[in-house]
């Protein structure tokens, strides 16, 4: 299913996000910082529309930088595949993968941590906004 959301301003930065990292995979390395710099900016301002550094769009796009930044050596470059990818799957069909994993930081759950919690996390469908929004207590 796809979930091409071309009238969120999120979207729009996800999608410049992923054309960066392409670049980089690519073999344009600048593509790389240019993502980075890029990130910091929604971030920036996904704080100043949220207005708050705990909301949870601020949250996914902190640690999604935090990965970018960690794959930035050049030992490390091969980690990029994993951001360019999901972001790719993000914009395409609403997945993204680093939402779901920041949705089991235990101040983002009301349920116990279990292995049945994180297969619903990463096994359930997209849906439109927040993927906290698309899980219900159990």
């Amino acid at each position: 299913m796809l979930m091409i959301e071309y009238k969120d301003i999120g979207w729009w930065y996800w999608l410049v996000t992923a054309i960066l990292l392409t670049f980089g995979i690519l073999g344009e390395p600048s593509g790389f910082i240019f993502a980075i710099g890029f990130t910091v900016f929604q971030l920036i301002h996904f704080v100043f529309r949220e207005r708050s550094i705990r909301a949870f769009p601020v949250q996914v796009r902190f640690w999604y930088l935090i990965l970018l930044i960690i794959a930035l050596p050049e030992p490390l470059k091969l980690i990029y595949w994993i951001p360019t990818i999901g972001t790719w799957a993000q914009i395409i069909f609403g997945y993204c993968a680093m939402a779901r994993f920041v949705s089991l930081f235990p101040w983002n759950r009301n349920e116990k941590f279990s292995f049945k919690l994180v297969r619903k996390t990463f096994f359930s469908r997209p849906v439109r906004g927040s993927v906290k929004q698309g899980f219900s207590a159990t």
